[in-house]
């Protein structure tokens, strides 16, 4: 904040506007801009991971790994999303904090479950109360990407499962003719060309991430739309910056910001269609080889 801007009372018009724009809060607002972004960049590829690990068991020669894959692709495409979002960050929190609390406190006695509680000791909290609140956003934040990439994954796992099964048995028998091994020619000849049967469904799925982020605010992450509702909301002369509902406007910002984030993502989408094409047996393939004749 500008030292100018001491005393918002003494304040109006475009300075009132520029010290309103740069306080605290206001900063607090811009930087959950680079959580929303952290969450993406965080989440993508571990989504991939757990989608790639959920398709390779689905497609697996043993019958209990091949039922655990597909059931963890049904179960959590079959349930609504924000199940998922208010459940899985309760359930890991408590499961790693009864973790916990049995290797830290083997002589507690009493029990764990009382009532509506969860009571476990002081030393299997976790964060523990005395962590500064860093440790605090930072966990809630781990949780938040841990959910996200769970029920992400299972669509990315369903996305490249099919992605796999759309490859050319052809190049598979070829791979097999020239003496590779399954293992080769899974890594050599099907992992690199499958992308390109995925990425319209990893594309989609990366659109869905982005309209899911501002479910961070309800799993107690103070996002970007924590914020927008927390600035714009009414306030009177208690407050040092008073001004009326102005949450119009904050979501007009979001919408934009969405909008831009989406924009962008189609061009840089459309870019790596365009070079995964090259010399596939797909109709963006066959185009680019027209192209070029």
């Amino acid at each position: 904040m500008f030292p100018s801007c001491a005393d918002p009372s003494t304040l109006d018009g475009a300075a009132w506007l520029a010290c309103y724009l740069t306080n605290g809060k206001h900063m607090a607002f811009y930087t959950s801009f680079g959580t929303v972004m952290m969450l993406l960049a965080v989440t993508a590829p571990a989504a991939l991971l757990f989608g790639f690990g959920g398709a390779m068991a689905a497609r697996a020669r043993l019958w209990p790994v091949r039922v655990i894959g597909r059931t963890y692709t049904a179960m959590v495409r079959g349930v609504p999303d924000i199940i998922f979002f208010l459940f899985v960050p309760i359930a890991l929190d408590q499961a790693f904090e009864w973790l916990r609390h049995k290797a830290k406190c083997p002589d507690w006695t009493e029990p764990i479950r009382q009532g509506n509680d969860f009571v476990v000791c002081a030393q299997a909290k976790l964060p523990l109360s005395t962590s500064p609140q860093w440790v605090h956003e930072t966990y809630g934040f781990f949780l938040a990407v841990l959910a996200f990439a769970i029920v992400f994954g299972a669509f990315a796992a369903n996305v490249l499962f099919g992605a796999m099964r759309a490859v050319p048995r052809a190049q598979m028998e070829t791979a097999e003719a020239y003496g590779m091994t399954e293992r080769q020619s899974f890594w050599r000849i099907l992992v690199p060309q499958m992308w390109i049967y995925a990425l319209p469904g990893l594309s989609n799925l990366w659109m869905i991430l982005i309209k899911a982020t501002p479910l961070l605010f309800l799993l107690g992450v103070e996002d970007i739309v924590y914020w927008a509702r927390e600035l714009g909301g009414a306030k009177t002369s208690i407050y040092a910056y008073p001004h009326p509902d102005w949450r119009l406007y904050y979501f007009l910002g979001l919408l934009v910001f969405y909008l831009s984030l989406t924009k962008v993502s189609e061009i840089v989408l459309g870019r790596l269609t365009v070079r995964l094409s090259h010399g596939q047996a797909t109709l963006g393939g066959e185009a680019l080889r027209k192209a070029d004749a």
